[in-house]
């Protein structure tokens, strides 16, 4: 299906710097450029996203913090936050629960973006991130409790999330049309430039392509696909 609706507010919850813009940029420009309010939280500092060991830390997490800001700007997001776990070190407690918790309530988001937990091995070259799965899983696992006062009862209002989509899934449902922004969800790749190694222009062509793949499963030019729950 085409997932068509615009939220009115809108929480996009990532792991590490550069994967919202990866899985969903395309998604939260069409949302922000429609006039939905777009939060975005970034769980892991971003501090080991480097080959090279002569890297610095906490340089590099200040640069990819750096990169997290002007993608924002390029998608038009209403905010950032960041959690600063170190990266590897994500797990599905109830600390970082109650975090998410406290967020969903102070955003009241009518859609809310995530990774999928469930994704794990994609082909036979690669196994999805730990932190990716934790904070996934950490995810759904808070959704029971922001909806409900008894849990959490300290940090605001219950609210329910009508709609959650899962990136970075293999079992995707939902699509939604990027032909329109996927020009700015490639801009917003390319502020990250700590990552984009040595061509940044094979970058491009690789989003553009998968892009018009999930275009073509959807029936559109461009897509983001998704697993989507309906949780109203």
């Amino acid at each position: 299906m085409i997932e068509a609706s615009i939220p009115a507010r809108a929480l996009a919850v990532f792991a590490h710097p550069d994967d919202p813009e990866v899985g969903c940029g395309g998604t939260l420009a069409r949302w922000s450029a429609a006039g939905s309010e777009v939060h975005l939280v970034i769980a892991n500092r971003g501090e080991k996203g480097s080959a090279d060991p002569r890297t610095d830390p906490d340089t590099l997490a200040d640069a990819r913090a750096a990169e997290v800001a002007r993608a924002a700007e390029v998608l038009g997001l209403a905010g950032v936050e960041h959690l600063g776990y170190p990266d590897g070190d994500l797990t599905n407690d109830a600390r970082l629960r109650e975090t998410i918790i406290a967020i969903v309530r102070r955003v009241q988001p009518d859609a809310l973006i995530a990774p999928d937990p469930t994704a794990v091995f994609f082909g036979d070259s690669y196994v999805n991130h730990r932190d990716h799965r934790e904070l996934g899983w950490a995810v759904l696992d808070s959704l029971v409790g922001a909806a409900s006062p008894l849990y959490a009862p300290t940090t605001g209002t219950a609210h329910q999330v009508p709609l959650v989509l899962l990136a970075g899934t293999l079992e995707a449902d939902a699509w939604v049309d990027v032909g329109a922004s996927l020009e700015r969800k490639v801009a917003a790749v390319a502020c990250h430039e700590s990552r984009l190694g040595a061509d940044p222009t094979l970058v491009a062509e690789i989003l553009e392509q998968r892009a018009a793949e999930e275009g073509t499963r959807a029936g559109v030019a461009r897509a983001e696909a998704f697993r989507r729950l309906s949780l109203s």
